[in-house]
C-alpha cells in the first residue's frame, strides 16, 4: 500500500513538473511577442503576426523598410540574445550548485565572468571591433577557469576537491579583476574608460545578427552535455563518496560540467557584459516550483532564466529615455528577491 502511494506520488509530482514547464513555455512565448512589438519604435501585434506568417509562408507583402529593418535587424537579435544569455547564466548556476553542493554559488564562481571581463576590456583598450571584444572576452573567459582548474589540480591533494577548487577560482577571479582595474586606470579617461565601465554594467544594445551566432554556437555546445549529465549531478549533490559507490566517475563528471558550464558562462557574459544574480536566484525559484530534481530543475531553469532577462531587458529599454544597464536592475530586483528565498527555504538545504 505504501509502495503503490509513493509510485503515485511520485508520478503526480513529474505531472505537475510537466505542467510548469508547459505553463513556462507559454509564458516565454507571449513575453516573446510583447517584448517584439514594444520599444522605442512601436510595431502592433497583428503586424508582427503577419510579417511572421508571410516570411514562413513565402507570400509576397509589402511592410515600411523601418518596420523590416527594426523587426529583423535590431529587436529579434537583441530578443533572442537575452533568452539565451538568461537561460545561459540560469543553467549554470543550477549546475555549479548542484556539483559544489552549496546553495550561494554563481557561474563566476570559477573565475569565468571576471576573466571574460578582462578580454573585453583589454579589446576595447587595444580599439578592436565589437566582435573581437567579443571574442577576446569568450577567450579569457575559458582561460581563467582553465587556470583555475590546473591551478587546484596543482595544490596540496589532501584537500577536498570542491574546496580547492573554490579557493582557487576565488584567486584567480580576483586576479583577473585587478587587472581589470589596470586596465581602466590606465585608460583613455574621455574614450576608452566610458565604454569600458559601461560594457562591464552590462547590456545588449549592441547586439545584433552575428552576436547571437556567435552566442548560439558556444551555448549549444555547453548546454547539450548539462542536459545529458543531469542525473549525474543528482548523484554529485548528494557527495563525492555517495557517487563514487554509486559507480559515478566524480573526477570526469566535475570536468564536464565545469567545462560546459564555462563554455556558456563565457559565452554569455562575452555578449551582455557582466550581468549579476540570475544564476544565483532563477536556480532557487525553479527549485521551489519543481524540487531539486535536476531532471527536471535544469530545463525549467534553462526557461525561467530566458524569460526573467527577457523581462528585465524590455524594462531596461522601456521605462526611461537613456536606456539602463541590465545589471542596475537584476541587483535591484536579484538582491531583496534572494533575501526572500533564503528566509523561505532555509531549512531545504539542511
Amino acid at each position: 500500500m505504501n509502495k503503490k502511494r509513493s509510485i503515485i506520488t511520485a508520478s503526480d509530482r513529474e505531472q505537475r513538473a510537466l505542467s510548469v514547464i508547459l505553463v513556462l513555455i507559454l509564458l516565454l512565448l507571449a513575453l516573446f511577442l510583447i517584448s517584439v512589438a514594444i520599444g522605442r519604435y512601436p510595431i502592433p501585434l497583428k503586424e508582427i503576426l503577419s510579417i511572421f506568417a508571410a516570411k514562413l509562408t513565402g507570400a509576397a507583402r509589402f511592410w515600411p523598410g523601418t518596420t523590416i529593418s527594426v523587426l529583423f535587424d535590431m529587436r529579434l537579435p537583441r530578443i533572442l540574445a537575452a533568452i539565451i544569455v538568461g537561460a545561459a547564466f540560469a543553467v549554470s548556476g543550477a549546475a555549479y550548485q548542484g556539483l559544489f553542493k552549496n546553495p550561494m554559488v554563481s557561474p563566476d564562481i570559477l573565475g569565468a565572468s571576471a576573466g571574460a571581463s578582462f578580454g573585453a576590456a583589454l579589446g576595447i583598450l587595444f580599439s578592436l571591433p565589437g566582435l573581437g571584444v567579443e571574442i577576446s572576452a569568450f577567450l579569457f573567459g575559458i582561460c581563467a577557469v582553465a587556470i583555475t582548474y590546473f591551478l587546484s589540480q596543482a595544490i596540496n591533494k589532501a584537500m577536498s576537491g570542491i574546496l580547492v577548487l573554490v579557493l582557487a577560482g576565488m584567486v584567480v577571479g580576483n586576479l583577473f579583476s585587478a587587472f581589470t582595474s589596470t586596465i581602466k586606470f590606465v585608460a583613455d579617461p574621455n574614450s576608452k574608460l566610458p565604454e569600458i565601465t559601461f560594457w562591464l554594467m552590462g547590456g545588449l544594445s549592441a547586439v545584433g545578427k552575428g552576436d547571437v551566432l556567435l552566442l548560439l554556437i558556444p551555448f549549444t555546445l555547453g548546454i547539450i552535455p548539462l542536459l545529458f549529465l543531469r542525473w549525474q549531478l543528482n548523484i554529485m549533490s548528494f557527495g563525492d563518496e555517495e557517487a563514487l559507490a554509486l559507480g559515478v566517475d566524480v573526477k570526469r563528471v566535475r570536468l564536464a560540467v565545469i567545462l560546459s558550464s564555462t563554455l556558456v558562462t563565457s559565452s554569455a557574459v562575452a555578449v551582455s557584459g557582466m550581468v549579476g544574480w540570475v544564476g544565483l536566484i532563477i536556480p532557487h525559484l525553479a527549485r521551489l516550483l519543481v524540487g531539486p530534481n535536476y531532471k527536471i530543475l535544469l530545463p525549467v531553469s534553462l526557461i525561467m532564466g530566458g524569460a526573467f532577462l527577457l523581462l528585465v531587458d524590455d524594462v531596461c529599454r522601456t521605462i526611461y529615455t537613456t536606456e539602463i544597464p541590465l545589471s542596475i536592475l537584476t541587483s535591484v530586483i536579484g538582491a531583496p528577491f534572494f533575501i526572500y528565498l533564503l528566509l523561505k527555504t532555509k531549512k531545504a538545504w539542511q
